[in-house]
């Protein structure tokens, strides 16, 4: 009898712990399984074959790019774009390992180092850079966002965006019809408070390095202006915007912002979960502005590809984001037309990037 009590005793104080534990679980563990029975159409491989616009191999001038090549057919991906191509020799590099090896499967992008602006002559140098690189085999110039954040002139003052001695630069990619990628700032809860309040919470908890203000750099409103006024003062230059902007979560004002600039195309890498979470606005913004907007993933993680697959492709309901920092809410599909999809997919692509193998996407 005695040895019962001590046992039902013991049971309760065990299951009174779990539950006290259950109860004061943080948000970053609680993660629940949907009780939501609603149609599964995963999507394992994309319905056209694509092109990637936003990825990153830095190995590319010495790897064995015949495993890479594999998991992009497994996924459809007709080409990749690395846009770290750097310049000069490391550029030669890489292009002479593809070219030697898959000449028709990927396109490198250059690089500028924006050390030295500020030095007489800089942009000149750097335009004249860009333009052997392009002679090499380069098909664009990416710019990282250390552009607007990091970079500084020989002062050491902060590199804004639209500094007029980097025009010969924007400059000399129109006179080239190379486009530019460009990614500018990051998301905008990045400078907002730490609290209750910011949907970025569990990111800059877990990341807390990510967190910028006013003053480090700068607002996030003006590092955006900045390159606004430098797609506007280049008219005959393309750009290809990264991240759409940052304005994914605001389709209404990224709409206006298309319209008062035609030569902005935007990228929908890292944002799809924004995309998938208001799937009748953003069906209708692909739709209406399907000439513009190109696929693209940023990190080369295979397994992660079909959640943009099944976003684009399929009307799926209440489905999950592989990063819960990222997104913590469920997304739905934008199940687009076929010609809108080919557009996101490759036609855009093909259009903007000059001298790329079209034969891989005829269907």
């Amino acid at each position: 009898m005695y040895f019962n009590n001590l046992r039902l005793i013991f049971l309760f104080f065990f299951i009174a712990s779990h539950a006290v534990k259950a109860q004061e679980m943080g948000f970053e563990e609680y993660n629940p399984t949907a009780t939501l029975v609603v149609s599964k159409n995963e999507v394992k491989r994309a319905k056209f074959p694509f092109i990637d616009v936003h990825s990153h191999q830095f190995r590319m001038a010495t790897q064995d790019l015949s495993e890479l090549i594999s998991d992009m057919d497994r996924l459809n991906m007709g080409l990749m774009v690395n846009l770290s191509g750097g310049s000069g020799e490391d550029l030669r590099k890489m292009l002479e390992n593809v070219n030697k090896n898959y000449p028709n499967r990927f396109a490198i992008f250059a690089n500028v180092d924006f050390r030295g602006v500020g030095k007489e002559g800089w942009g000149q140098r750097a335009a004249a850079q860009l333009e052997a690189d392009v002679k090499a085999g380069a098909k664009g110039l990416k710019v990282y966002k250390s552009l607007g954040l990091r970079n500084t002139d020989t002062n050491g003052k902060r590199l804004a965006i639209d500094d007029p001695r980097l025009d010969p630069v924007w400059a000399k990619c129109g006179e080239l019809g190379i486009p530019v990628l460009i990614h500018s700032a990051d998301p905008k809860p990045f400078w907002d408070p730490v609290d209750s309040k910011n949907e970025r919470w569990l990111e800059l908890k877990t990341r807390p390095r990510r967190k910028r203000s006013a003053t480090d750099p700068a607002p996030w409103e003006q590092i955006i202006e900045e390159q606004h006024n430098m797609f506007k003062k280049h008219p005959k230059t393309k750009f290809i915007n990264a991240h759409m902007g940052w304005y994914a979560n605001n389709l209404g004002k990224l709409g206006e912002l298309m319209d008062e600039m035609p030569n902005m195309s935007v990228g929908i890498g890292a944002v799809i979960a924004e995309l998938g979470r208001q799937p009748r606005a953003a069906k209708q913004f692909f739709i209406k502005y399907q000439d513009r907007i190109l696929f693209g993933k940023d990190s080369w993680r295979p397994d992660e590809f079909p959640t943009y697959f099944r976003v684009l492709e399929t009307g799926d309901e209440y489905f999950p984001y592989y990063k819960k920092y990222h997104a913590f809410w469920a997304m739905y599909g934008l199940d687009l037309p076929e010609e809108v999809l080919k557009k996101v997919y490759y036609k855009n692509a093909l259009k903007l990037i000059p001298g790329l193998d079209q034969r891989l996407f005829l269907n």
